[in-house]
């Protein structure tokens, strides 16, 4: 599990409270744009409470109102290819934003976990009993992170960001698939 520590009023006073997040480290650049409105999913990771769980919410509907559009033989394929440009696209965002903030994994980066639950989502039926299953599946998960995915955090930077979340999301997609299999959701 990530251990995340909310500052102080007093430790945050240095903050620039207009951006949600905790200062740059000291002589290091700000991150580009880009990388900052990818990290944050374009701002999200910097609402309160649980920037994280916000996240992972927002990707859901995000999906659900996508995947509505597209014909049913395409949703699959394209949750995959989502997934993988999410998490492709993401890696190098979370490396910045986090070289440049001085964390290891900065709560306000919830890219890992729009690709986490993207492919918790993959080749699951459109309705609200599976995309609440998927939910909450992934954020048990990437709470309790079960072997090895704790152990995916330790790769370096963006990578550990993201990976983790992406075997979390495996996890929920196995567990998914086996409670659609047995009809437990229907």
């Amino acid at each position: 599990m990530r251990v995340r520590t909310e500052k102080s009023a007093a430790d945050s006073s240095c903050a620039d409270s207009s951006a949600g997040a905790p200062p740059a480290v000291e002589g290091a650049s700000p991150p580009p744009l880009w990388a900052t409105l990818i990290a944050t999913l374009f701002g999200i990771g910097r609402l309160h409470p649980g920037p994280g769980t916000l996240g992972s919410a927002a990707t859901v509907l995000l999906w659900a109102a996508l995947a509505r559009a597209l014909a049913v033989p395409l949703r699959t394929p394209a949750a995959i290819a989502l997934a993988v440009s999410v998490a492709l696209i993401g890696i190098p965002a979370a490396t910045q934003v986090a070289r440049s903030y001085g964390e290891k994994d900065p709560q306000f980066v919830v890219i890992d976990e729009a690709a986490g639950q993207l492919v918790a989502l993959i080749a699951v039926p459109l309705g609200w009993k599976s995309f609440l299953a998927g939910f909450i599946l992934f954020r048990a998960f990437d709470i309790l992170k079960p072997p090895p995915v704790r152990q995916l955090e330790a790769l370096p930077e963006g990578t550990g960001i993201v990976v983790d979340d992406i075997a979390a999301g495996l996890y929920a997609l196995v567990t998914m698939h086996l409670l659609l299999h047995f009809g437990l959701l229907s």
